[in-house]
């Protein structure tokens, strides 16, 4: 009589290779995840930058005032919450020579390496380490 079915040790082999390929492939799924939500947060950047450059060309300065762009409330969150997006001065100069947005990673975002992402009227964009705004 011939038995059938699997060992515990081909049981044991498999379990190990399964846990091989899940510690390899989670964490570039969690790196990959960061990196899209991360794109998330960019966008609604350039598109607040270019609601405010509107406002400028109409009424002669920024504002940190989003509502005034016609959104809903003085900050915005980005459309899958991992985004809170404000505006500000630009150190010492006034609002009439350039605004500055930040986004500040929420949730499961906040451990993102880059952290807040800003971007200013005249095109800085911070942080400048490689791979954030690429």
């Amino acid at each position: 009589m011939r038995n059938r079915g699997f060992t515990l040790i081909e049981l044991m082999v498999v379990v190990v290779i399964v846990a091989i390929l899940i510690g390899i492939a989670y964490p570039a799924y969690v790196d990959q995840m960061r990196k899209a939500r991360r794109s998330e947060g960019k966008a609604l950047l350039m598109e607040l930058m270019s609601a405010q450059e509107r406002h400028y060309t109409e009424n002669g300065t920024y504002t940190i005032d989003f509502t005034q762009l016609g959104y809903s409330s003085a900050s915005v969150t980005s459309d899958g919450g991992w985004y809170k997006v404000t505006a500000g001065q630009c150190g010492s100069d006034a609002l009439t020579l350039c605004v500055k947005l930040s986004a500040a990673p929420q949730g499961a975002q906040a451990s993102d390496s880059c952290g807040t992402l800003t971007l200013d009227s005249r095109g800085n964009k911070s942080p400048s380490t490689a791979g954030c705004w690429d």
